[in-house]
């Protein structure tokens, strides 16, 4: 392994870490905010990726041109969903247990690939799609324990996040990083700027100190994301994003005090052997995959695209 790949990887582990400590602020908050005003709060934190973000020949405006209107208004819209509905499950279940159900995001991007860009699945994809679903059933185990509102939000994110990577795929690299980026920022604040209007809480000191965390680790990890992906290929780092999973555990236990039984072990390794072996099938036929596939930020779609493939160094 290369000095420049072994500092990819390590970036990554990084990115996903603060990825984790975002969600584990939200979740502080413990649904004393509204999910829209707590998303609303992290996407405006999160403007202060932008600078970092933009490349010296983008201008300013390139947040919101586009090469294609209805896909970018169509990520505006996914995103802010995304957004509202992670701070839900993150509110409402245990982390490791939202991540597990978001963690089903890969099996949505391939039943989504063959619908829209038509792409050719074989039996690999299927059955790692068969094998997430059957994971999902084993930690929500419907007829045997209550469903809740956090439980279908977290579906629903993962949906989203999705959307997103349909969306980038089918853009291709005559996007520009900006532009994504700016259609998952704006489309959070305008959607939920729009939607707190009648029901807003001032946050106090501690929520704003939760909301600031919330937002700038999202930022932060965002740029180390997108430093990762220029030293190492998506395919690399793609399953570092697994150490979520680890992270989520032992803040579950350290902090919110949630344990994680033997059923939800056995459905969170069915759903990440699902996305690795989607991972791996996807690096051998070469398809671009955004650095993370399940990240709650869905701006992390933008880390990876073709214009930091040509930025490797190794």
């Amino acid at each position: 392994m290369s000095d420049s790949t072994l500092k990819g990887i390590l970036l990554a582990f990084a990115a996903f870490a603060a990825y984790a400590w975002s969600d584990a602020s939200v979740k502080l908050i413990e649904g004393q905010l509204s999910p829209i005003q707590s998303a609303f709060f992290g996407a405006l934190f999160g403007l202060c990726a932008l600078p970092f973000i933009r490349k010296r020949n983008d201008d300013w405006r390139d947040i919101v041109r586009t090469t294609n209107r209805p896909l970018w208004l169509l990520r505006f819209v996914s995103s802010g969903l995304g957004a509202i509905t992670s701070v839900t499950a993150f509110t409402h279940l245990s982390m490791a247990e939202a991540f597990a159900l978001i963690f089903l995001l890969p099996a949505f991007v391939t039943i989504m690939s063959v619908l829209f860009l038509k792409e050719q699945v074989g039996i690999k994809r299927w059955s790692a799609v068969i094998i997430g679903f059957a994971g999902v059933l084993v930690i929500l185990r419907p007829g045997f324990r209550e469903l809740s509102t956090g439980h279908f939000a977290a579906i629903v994110a993962g949906l989203c996040g999705a959307i997103s990577i349909v969306i980038f795929r089918a853009m291709g690299p005559s996007e520009k990083n900006i532009s994504l980026y700016g259609a998952g920022l704006l489309g959070t604040l305008v959607i939920c700027g729009v939607a707190m209007t009648s029901s807003f809480t001032p946050p106090n000191a501690e929520q704003w100190m939760f909301l600031a965390g919330y937002g700038l680790l999202g930022a932060v990890a965002n740029v180390l994301v997108m430093y990762a992906a220029k030293y190492a290929p998506a395919a690399v780092i793609g399953p570092t994003q697994y150490s979520q999973m680890l992270w989520a555990i032992l803040f579950g236990y350290l902090i919110f005090g949630d344990g994680v039984d033997g059923w939800m072990l056995v459905g969170i390794a069915l759903i990440i052997g699902s996305g690795l072996i989607t991972l791996i099938r996807e690096r051998q036929r070469h398809v671009a995959l955004p650095t993370s596939i399940a990240a709650t930020d869905q701006n992390v779609a933008v880390a990876m695209t073709p214009e930091s493939d040509e930025a490797k160094t190794g």
